[in-house]
């Protein structure tokens, strides 16, 4: 193995234990923040060209096992959570499985209100489309601040910069985020 590919897998292995806290409060089961953490370092491990070094390897990192866990809070929304009893027989499982016609037993899928799901799309672009006029490294903090959730001395590591920068940075990213969505989000008319 190259020294370049021995590091990579010393730095994972280093940051293993962190993905997994998040992972496990951010699903709240052992097993499936496992996979979510699992699956997010073969990604990392499969393509490692894809890391272009314009953040840190941990955010890289961080970034990639966010949809990990978003995908594993799909999929068990979606499954059917049995937690047979020990006296429970296999008969009485699939009671719960099957209805008296023999059919799949399934919930009716909640298909929520369409006009808000659109209206929600509709403001991300608006909040994409602000955050792209902050100067790149406010956009920077506020996004490692509030979407990456990072502490705010990580930041300040990975920046390079004080923490009063850093909370100066936010302060203003907040103030120009919230003038812009004034102006261009809740400031429009909107049909309803």
């Amino acid at each position: 193995m190259p020294d370049s590919t021995l590091d990579l897998h010393r730095q994972l292995e280093q940051m293993r234990p962190a993905l997994l806290r998040f992972a496990k409060l951010q699903l709240r089961n052992d097993s499936l923040a496992e996979d979510a953490v699992q699956d997010a370092l073969i990604a990392v491990l499969e393509k490692p060209e894809r890391f272009a070094g314009q953040s840190s390897l941990r955010t890289y990192v961080i970034g990639i096992l966010k949809y990990k866990i978003i995908d594993q809070l799909r999929l068990t929304q979606r499954e059917v959570q049995l937690d047979p009893a020990e006296d429970q027989s296999d008969e009485e499982l699939l009671e719960h499985l099957f209805n008296s016609n023999g059919h799949v037993r399934e919930d009716n899928p909640a298909w929520g209100d369409p006009d808000a799901t659109l209206e929600q799309k509709d403001f991300f672009k608006v909040l994409e489309v602000c955050l792209e006029k902050l100067p790149a490294k406010t956009a920077r903090v506020f996004m490692m601040r509030e979407w990456l959730e990072l502490e705010t001395e990580d930041i300040c590591k990975e920046l390079e910069i004080t923490t009063a920068n850093a909370w100066v940075l936010l302060y203003r990213a907040r103030l120009r985020l919230r003038e812009c969505l004034e102006l261009n989000w809740f400031g429009q008319k909107r049909a309803a």
